[in-house]
């Protein structure tokens, strides 16, 4: 028996509007929120807390207005998985992911992050081969590199996230 089959995940889904050209902001969220909604329906312990859809393709996640009101939401206890088809829409680079893994489980460490991406497919739920472990270890190995460049990152996002309207 896995260790979160007893545990209720409140998932926030991020996503991008790619998938929904020539559709309107307002569109884009509705197709998003059916879609997923009824996806996560299907699947025991999960909820979808919310939909995250990141219109503005900035590449900085302290300049990403979805993405600092999922992570004020995941601060505040409200979500506790990270949800996302592909680890690029959790991050623009490498950096900016170790960064983002870094903080998230400084929000919550027992926070789950999933993608459906076939070549990079993560899923700390399951946590096959140590995954969770993995990621925290090579976040942590990057940041030590330049921990005032993290420390720097993480004063904007939070900042941001203070900004960030609510649900």
């Amino acid at each position: 028996m896995n260790e979160n089959d007893e545990k209720t995940l409140f998932c926030g889904r991020i996503c991008e509007t790619g998938k929904v050209m020539g559709k309107n902001k307002k569109q884009a969220l509705e197709y998003h929120r059916e879609y997923y909604s009824e996806k996560y329906l299907k699947i025991e312990n999960y909820m979808l807390y919310d939909v995250y859809v990141d219109i503005t393709g900035q590449k900085q996640i302290y300049k990403r207005l979805e993405m600092l009101r999922l992570l004020k939401d995941c601060a505040e206890g409200k979500v506790n998985c990270i949800a996302s088809q592909t680890k690029a829409y959790l991050a623009a680079n490498g950096q900016e992911f170790c960064y983002f893994l870094k903080l998230v489980w400084e929000l919550n460490p027992e926070m789950e992050v999933i993608t459906e991406d076939d070549n990079y497919h993560i899923d700390t739920i399951q946590n096959a081969e140590h995954q969770k472990q993995a990621l925290k270890k090579m976040s942590d190995d990057f940041i030590r590199l330049d921990i005032n460049a993290y420390e720097e990152w993480k004063k904007k996002v939070r900042a941001g996230m203070e900004a960030a309207g609510g649900k």
